[in-house]
């Protein structure tokens, strides 16, 4: 999969997750993902909150546009950003 495939109604994103960090930030391209770093643990869903925040404030979209479709218990995850296609998320990330 590449870091954003065309999905109907929108787009889905390969994001590699790295919770517990020291702030939250969009580290850049991970090889075909986006390495993303967020202050909250990974428990309870906290992380995968905290990302789909970040992510809807990068891209901005509504924060209800942005939800973990794939990997909610993993480090590797695929997000879904409603309203957006693949074209848009390459331009804001390119392949470096």
């Amino acid at each position: 999969m590449s870091l954003a495939t065309d999905q109907p109604g929108g787009v889905v994103i390969a994001v590699k997750a790295v919770p517990g960090a020291r702030r939250d930030e969009i580290v850049g391209r991970l090889g075909d993902r986006l390495k993303v770093r967020v202050s909250q643990p990974a428990e309870g869903g906290k992380a995968n909150k905290a990302i789909c925040a970040l992510l809807a404030a990068a891209l901005g979209v509504r924060p209800t546009a942005v939800a973990v479709i794939r990997g909610q218990t993993s480090a590797e995850k695929h997000i879904q950003i409603t309203g957006l296609a693949a074209a848009e998320v390459q331009r804001l990330w390119p392949p470096a």
